[in-house]
């Protein structure tokens, strides 16, 4: 692959985009996030055709944090290097956002919502990837201990020094987003985006959160939208696949999450997608997307074709009445 990398022509008619939020900024109803498989530990080329082909598919917008890995830090580096190498000719096309608020080195200032540590922890982000600046900075979790005014300060502070474009949220509940969202007003870089967990097997976001976003006028952006893989095809054999994210002894997704009970619902759904002329994994992201606060669904990939079919939700964004009753059914 040492071949210069010159992106599809054909990429921005592929790709459906979203209006985040109240704001002038589109993102992608697929974004790839590198939460997994961008490592360290993992293999470069791999993640660099994942990234390449997720760009020639008109994924724009490429979700990192500082402690992604693993080791933490190592898919920004991973990311920095596909940059140099493919994607730079490119960086006024792509969104790139990174978080800090995960242990991320030792000692007081290596983690939560200090003023220190955000600003400390995306200036090694930045240049981790060689960048200038990211599109979207995020306060990863809340901290209990930090007041929520010094948390966001540093976010306005990470735009106006030019360190970040936009920022967001991610991991807070309805009541810390509502105040988040008007101490960011107050000071003039208004919070763009939310990221939570939102799957069908997951619907935390659904008890107010989805609420509060349409009030602040954030949009949303859902990681695990497909369970950690549980919503698609990859575990429905007989056994749990050898190079699956539940096999991998550093992953999130323990073999003791792929249960029967939820298999027997994936089955079911499978039956709806294919009546769709869809995979599993395209209906668990139409109906991630079927809320019109969720601006983009963020997927994680261990391989090319996965990042295709993800992609390949764009032919039938649109599900009717029945069928979105017929998956409450089996939910």
């Amino acid at each position: 692959m040492d071949m210069t990398y010159i992106a599809d022509a054909d990429r921005y008619g592929r790709m459906t985009y979203n209006r985040c939020g109240l704001s002038g900024l589109k993102l992608p109803v697929v974004s790839l996030g590198l939460w997994h498989n961008f490592g360290g530990v993992d293999v470069y080329e791999n993640g660099r055709a994942m990234l390449r082909r997720a760009f020639d598919l008109g994924i724009t917008h490429f979700d990192l944090a500082n402690n992604y890995g693993p080791p933490p830090g190592s898919a920004e580096e991973t990311f920095g290097k596909v940059m140099v190498q493919d994607l730079a000719p490119y960086r006024d096309e792509l969104i790139i956002s990174t978080k800090a608020g995960y242990g991320m080195w030792p000692g007081p200032y290596g983690e939560w919502g200090s003023r220190k540590y955000l600003i400390a922890s995306l200036d090694q982000s930045l240049k981790r990837m060689g960048l200038d600046y990211v599109d979207i900075f995020y306060s990863h979790r809340p901290d209990p201990n930090t007041p929520l005014e010094e948390t966001m300060g540093a976010l306005d502070f990470a735009v106006r020094s030019g360190r970040a474009l936009y920022v967001g949220i991610s991991n807070y509940n309805p009541e810390q987003t509502r105040r988040a969202a008007q101490i960011l007003r107050d000071l003039g870089t208004p919070c763009l985006i939310h990221q939570p967990s939102y799957s069908m097997f997951n619907r935390w976001v659904e008890d107010g959160l989805l609420d509060a976003l349409e009030e602040t006028g954030m949009g949303a952006i859902c990681f695990s939208p497909l369970a950690q893989g549980l919503l698609t095809n990859r575990y429905l054999g007989d056994a749990i696949p050898e190079d699956s994210r539940a096999a991998k002894p550093h992953g999130f997704l323990r073999p003791a999450h792929v249960t029967d009970e939820k298999l027997a619902k994936v089955r079911k759904l499978k039956a709806i997608a294919d009546g769709r002329g869809q995979t599993i994994a395209q209906l668990a992201l139409v109906w991630v997307l079927r809320h019109p606060v969720v601006t983009s669904a963020l997927i994680g990939a261990s391989r090319v074709s996965q990042v295709e079919d993800c992609a390949g939700v764009v032919a039938n964004l649109t599900l009717t009445d029945e069928e979105l009753r017929a998956i409450e059914e089996i939910l």
